[in-house]
């Protein structure tokens, strides 16, 4: 997952593979809270693992409910409909889908059974409306306290007393998400009577009912639904954990990639979608359709679906997405590419989500060179006539950031900031790998950071944290000669057989992961850091067939979305055309200081003076080698580190970097 506080695309220009997507959102915190409520161990398989299904476990785990984790597999032992604990505090970050049903569990368990409850979040949280709810729970005598503003969380819930008999209103047309809170608490309280909910007013979001509904059944309690506006819960309804239940993936998040078929997966290519197919119980699986009108061509069956390019450009459409609220959003950025202006109405609920999605994704289409209107329930979007760089932000809203990455496939070739993409962590942490794995562009658009410098400058450890600022892959080219040398003495070949070292170097099985390398399997990163090693490195690296060898190998580390390279001649031999290039100095002196505390810490005794040699010799060896001798390239950055801090050195060259970038 990219913890970035931004991540630049490239331009990218087609793609094609297979994505296997996440659980849903909505299915995973329904079944948890499900789950928590039931008797007996519930099995949770393909569990989403996100922020909100995470929040949702860390509540549930505080109500006392046994939760026992491996990988996406999540053993649930429910409450039975019974309080085990009786007063807590749940913070639910702004997980709705955790807030709300909590909300209303909790409310007629409080009621019922005595307790004190309260559930706040993140700020945004606070701004969500959750009055409607509250309402219908103090119809049915629910005690209830608002903490803060009226209408709006954080709540405290309390004791109260009950009267099921009558039936139960709340509001259907602000979010389908207070009427689901509804349908799985209410059946805690059904034991003397039947309990009915009637809708007033339309209800939005039909399809998260119908989900809803069906998980309900799944774990014994069947709903009688009249219409939209009137839902029965049968007398003595009782929790009743179906054993195993599977997760299907996210629709929504198909979305994206359904668009990016349409979008990107031209010439034969297509995107295959696993995880979710023509058989979802989810509403969004309607986008399908939408994407179909626009002009995409998608094929499908139980679990998965298939995606070219269909039409091109895309048809414009005007739609009613009631039915596909979230999904929607996808469309507004598949206008981008639409012939014609794109109405998407219906989407009133778009306000009261993560942010204001009407307003937000007006503003961020803007940004890109659309024409945008938009009204209290709807958007219309014109495509650029000049589409523009633009750094898009998110909103702490993970569907914004997810869909507008789709920007990056603008035919000018502009590229897209994505601002605090840690944000899809809420429901697709992996999104943007995911995107990667599928996505492709010519090699020179992959942008490239060169660091050099002579041993010991530093050169290392500030390009490591440079890749991490940027969410780039991160280039150690001089792992990759201190390999071949620890290769190269444990197969007992000399110094001087060029051939033996470069049929070592070709042979080499690196990997390279969380700043950890494996060699042949084996984890080395502390046997490549020894001073034997290095030695033997500087030696090694002179001979042009072991640099010859070893150039693939680096070439291949240039992949979305970026490289950060540190070697000695990254920026003048491996990436001459890099994006910013900088070389690092500090002098001898410094650099035997450094060294020396390195291994003093490490509890390895050293000498200053014969480490200041040792760096000298190196250097002299560097510069005066007859291939790829020691040096700046012509249009490289100097930075002298010698009274600098890391990141001092870091905040130096992402200022740089930032200069050269056209997000303003």
């Amino acid at each position: 997952m990219f913890t970035t506080p931004f991540l630049d695309l490239p331009p990218l220009l087609s793609a094609t593979g297979t994505v296997q997507l996440p659980g849903s959102k909505s299915i995973s915190n329904r079944v948890l809270l499900l789950a928590g409520l039931s008797s007996g161990t519930t099995v949770v398989h393909a569990l989403l693992d996100s922020d909100d299904t995470q929040v949702m476990l860390a509540a549930l785990r505080q109500l006392g409910c046994a939760v026992d984790t491996d990988g996406s597999t999540v053993r649930i032992t429910g409450l039975g409909g019974r309080l085990d604990v009786r007063e807590a505090s749940l913070f639910l970050g702004n997980a709705g889908t955790a807030m709300r049903p909590l909300t209303a569990a909790l409310a007629v368990l409080a009621a019922t059974q005595g307790g004190n409850f309260e559930l706040k979040g993140v700020p945004r949280m606070h701004e969500r409306p959750i009055g409607d709810l509250v309402d219908a729970l103090r119809q049915l005598g629910c005690g209830i306290d608002y903490l803060a503003n009226n209408g709006y969380p954080p709540l405290r819930l309390g004791s109260g007393t009950l009267n099921t008999r009558a039936p139960i209103r709340v509001r259907g047309d602000v979010s389908s998400q207070f009427l689901t809170a509804l349908l799985l608490a209410l059946p805690l309280v059904s034991g003397d009577n039947a309990v009915i909910i009637e809708v007033v007013g339309e209800l939005i979001s039909k399809p998260y009912i119908e989900i809803t509904l069906n998980l309900l059944a799944r774990f014994g309690i069947r709903v009688q639904r009249e219409g939209w506006q009137r839902f029965v819960i049968p007398q003595g309804s009782a929790y009743r954990t179906p054993g195993d239940i599977h997760v299907e993936a996210d629709a929504s998040s198909a979305s994206y990639f359904i668009a990016l078929g349409a979008i990107a997966a031209q010439g034969g290519q297509s995107i295959r979608i696993e995880g979710v197919g023509s058989d979802s119980i989810q509403g969004d699986i309607r986008f399908v359709d939408a994407a179909r009108a626009m002009g995409a061509d998608i094929t499908g069956g139980p679990g998965w679906l298939e995606v070219k390019r269909g039409q091109w450009p895309l048809k414009a459409i005007e739609l009613d997405c009631n039915h596909i609220p979230d999904a929607a959003m996808t469309l507004a950025v598949m206008a981008l590419y639409a012939q014609g202006t794109t109405r998407l109405t219906d989407i009133a609920s778009w306000r009261v989500k993560e942010t204001d999605r009407i307003t937000a994704m007006a503003i961020e289409l803007r940004k890109l060179g659309a024409q945008v209107t938009e009204g209290a329930d709807f958007i219309e979007v014109t495509p650029p006539a000049d589409w523009r760089a633009a750094a898009i932000h998110t909103y702490d809203d993970h569907r914004i950031a997810m869909c507008f990455s789709l920007a990056a496939f603008n035919p000018p070739g502009r590229p897209v900031r994505i601002l605090d993409p840690r944000c899809v962590g809420k429901t697709f942490p992996d999104y943007f790998e995911a995107l990667f794995s599928v996505a492709q562009t010519r090699t020179e658009h992959i942008p490239v950071i060169t660091i050099d410098g002579p041993t010991a400058s530093g050169k290392g450890t500030l390009a490591s944290a440079v890749a991490q600022q940027l969410g780039y892959h991160f280039l150690d080219s001089g792992a990759l000669y201190r390999a071949t040398a620890l290769a190269a003495m444990r197969a007992g070949i000399p110094e001087t057989d060029e051939a033996g070292l470069a049929r070592t170097a070709a042979a080499l099985q690196l990997r390279f992961a969380d700043q950890h390398i494996w060699l042949d399997g084996e984890e080395v990163s502390d046997q490549l850091r020894r001073e034997d090693v290095g030695a033997m490195a500087s030696k090694v690296s002179v001979w042009p067939a072991v640099r010859a060898a070893l150039l693939e190998l680096q070439l291949a580390h240039r992949r979305l979305p970026g490289l950060v390279a540190d070697g000695r001649d990254m920026g003048t031999v491996i990436f001459p055309g890099a994006n910013l290039k900088v070389f690092v100095l500090a002098s001898a002196a410094v650099r035997a200081e450094r060294r020396h505390k390195q291994l003093i810490s490490k509890g390895i005794s050293s000498n200053i003076d014969s480490l200041r040699a040792d760096l000298e010799m190196r250097d002299a060896r560097d510069q005066s080698r007859s291939v790829s001798p020691l040096k700046p390239a012509e249009d490289a950055m100097v930075l002298d580190n010698s009274a600098l801090t890391v990141d001092q050195c870091v905040a130096v060259v992402l200022d740089w970097w930032q200069h050269r970038q056209p997000f303003g």
